[in-house]
């Protein structure tokens, strides 16, 4: 069995959570691959990933593209539609992968609020061509469904690669120097957007003695939210924005607790890798992390800005708490191992051709 696994985009979204699902996803199958399954995984469209190559395949009558026997595909813009178009027309199973929702989009970027309905509308079409659509979670999955999406849905976790943040410790000193960090250090990760609750991660902060850092790309372009520019142009004295990073573990060496204010998530990879580390997280009380986590057990789980500051205050005045939360989030990051996100989709292609 041949999968093409296709990010459009891939040198451009490769900073994103997109960028690392899409990784993730390769990984596991071939991990899959190596326990014996019978799967190659390709990310090219083009026969050898060559595009003249294809051009010439197609000249000689061969076909412009690879010859695959499932499509999966992880964005929704026109390469992805023109492979999804394809695979129907040479009846091919073909996979669409739900990483983007018209509430994700939404206080992204300038204007990405206004698109939102419309977007929307685009995804219920777009998403109802595949013969099975998967989400990230139960939680995207009925909202799919009361676009409504008509195509089947599966629900399953984009899980967790250990190994890109198993060494975080060697960084930590590092980091802190770097970035004059001290003490107990409340953090995030990720892109620096509104709807990953930037005004909240810096109200917050206001509200407290801690540093904290926010380790992630800022748009600096057109594109960029006034709220954006406001924060990262003038943040709080305790608050630093690192920009991107190259050494993505050493943004969880460098802090100590994953503070994670995000109002809409389709799972929340990065909130995998804070656990993987073992970073006892504060994070928003919204659906999504409360089909993944435990509110005390191996996160806590916050509503409103007082509750956070509450929170912060909790687990900075209280190691053992801080590391009972650790300990459980380990463990909760453990459920999520590419290797049974490998053996999910392998037994998803093979139930498609069969």
């Amino acid at each position: 069995m041949r999968v093409l696994d296709y990010l459009e985009l891939s040198s451009q979204l490769h900073r994103a959570g997109i960028g690392t699902a899409h990784d993730q996803q390769v990984e596991a199958i071939e991990r899959a691959r190596d326990a014996g399954a019978d799967v190659e995984v390709v990310t090219s469209p083009w026969p050898d990933g060559d595009p003249v190559e294809g051009l010439t395949n197609g000249l000689r009558g061969r076909g412009f593209l690879a010859d695959v026997d499932v499509v999966h595909l992880n964005l929704i813009g026109p390469a992805s539609l023109a492979l999804a178009r394809h695979a129907k027309r040479t009846d091919t199973p073909l996979v669409l992968h739900c990483h983007v929702t018209s509430e994700d989009f939404r206080e992204s970027f300038r204007g990405s609020t206004t698109i939102a309905p419309a977007l929307r509308r685009y995804l219920r079409w777009f998403y109802s061509q595949a013969d099975l659509v998967i989400t990230p979670s139960e939680y995207t999955k009925r909202r799919l469904e009361a676009y409504p999406v008509t195509a089947p849905i599966r629900a399953m976790s984009n899980g967790i690669d250990f190994g890109s943040v198993a060494d975080h410790a060697d960084y930590r000193d590092e980091y802190r120097e770097r970035f004059n960090l001290d003490g107990v250090v409340m953090f995030a990760v990720g892109s620096v957007f509104e709807r990953k609750g930037l005004t909240d991660f810096c109200e917050v902060a206001e509200r407290t003695p801690y540093d904290f850092a926010w380790f992630g790309t800022v748009d600096s372009g057109p594109q960029a939210s006034p709220t954006v520019r406001k924060w990262t142009q003038h943040p709080p004295e305790n608050v630093t924005f690192s920009g991107w990073v190259d050494d993505k573990p050493g943004a969880f060496g460098a802090g100590d607790v994953f503070f994670f204010p995000t109002k809409e998530e389709n799972q929340g990879i990065v909130v995998l890798e804070a656990m993987a580390c073992g970073k006892p997280c504060v994070l928003r009380d919204i659906p999504v992390f409360r089909e993944y986590f435990e509110d005390g057990h191996d996160c806590l789980l916050c509503e409103t800005r007082e509750e956070m500051v509450e929170a912060l205050h909790r687990l900075a005045d209280d190691p053992d708490l801080r590391e009972r939360l650790a300990e459980n989030a380990r463990e909760t990051a453990a459920e999520h191992s590419l290797e049974r996100v490998g053996e999910e989709l392998v037994a998803t292609y093979e139930g498609l051709l069969s």
